[in-house]
């Protein structure tokens, strides 16, 4: 006949830990599930370049327009704001490639801009800032 295994004095212990974290695992809200990824990185790209100046929240205008719902909005529109007169007279609407491209260099989208960012914004900052902009917005 074989001995029988002891069990560790220990053993216990793992289990009740192992139980532990499966709780709290299965505990966690379900935002922070359905929350992407990239959240963070669009939010804090947008308060490295872009909060100085910029607002999204709908009426907050400050030294720039506020960027609440700007994909999708005409160029140099929105209400109480004092556009340069290139921005009132561009004549396109904002999409995400056009407004990447403005963030990285505003002169070439629409020349005569106020808009100067300081130490300019590269391509990938630019469009997590989009991405946080769509979100911020509630648009798709």
């Amino acid at each position: 006949m074989l001995p029988r295994p002891q069990p560790s004095p220990y053993q216990w212990l793992h289990a009740v830990a192992g139980a532990g974290a499966l709780t709290l695992l299965l505990s966690a809200p379900s935002s922070l599930a359905q929350q992407p990824a990239g959240d963070d990185q669009g939010h804090q790209a947008f308060n490295n370049s872009c909060r100085t100046c910029h607002s999204v929240k709908e009426g907050d205008n400050r030294l720039g327009p506020n960027l609440n719902k700007i994909v999708g909005r005409k160029a140099g529109s929105l209400p109480n704001y004092n556009y340069s007169s290139s921005m009132k007279d561009a004549g396109f609407v904002w999409d995400q490639d056009k407004l990447t491209r403005f963030m990285v260099k505003p002169d070439e989208v629409v020349s005569g801009n106020k808009m100067q960012p300081y130490g300019g914004v590269s391509a990938e900052e630019a469009g997590k800032v989009v991405a946080y902009l769509k979100a911020a917005g509630g648009q798709q």
